[in-house]
């Protein structure tokens, strides 16, 4: 099976606050933007124009690969609230 696949097999119930704060002013000085092609989701996503990161985290797996991926270490990165955030199931 391939991701698009298993993608489809997840169930969100994403909160009203983000999970994932990066910080911005260490991400503006990161050349290689790991976030934003690690991330099996695609959570991430660089405005090269407006110099910010965009963070789509209700699409989060909460896998942790951008944690362990970003360089900078400016992925503040916790668990959504209770009941909140992703349910894996049989697929």
């Amino acid at each position: 099976m391939n991701i698009d696949k298993k993608l489809y097999t997840l169930k969100y119930s994403p909160d009203t606050d983000s999970h994932l704060i990066p910080d911005i002013e260490k991400c503006k000085t990161c050349k290689s933007k790991n976030c934003t092609y690690i991330c099996p989701a695609q959570v991430y996503e660089w405005n090269e124009e407006k110099q910010e990161l965009i963070v789509n985290y209700e699409n989060c797996l909460e896998c942790g690969a951008c944690r362990v991926a970003c360089e900078k270490k400016a992925i503040n990165w916790r668990y959504p609230k209770g009941t909140k955030g992703v349910t894996f199931k049989q697929g």
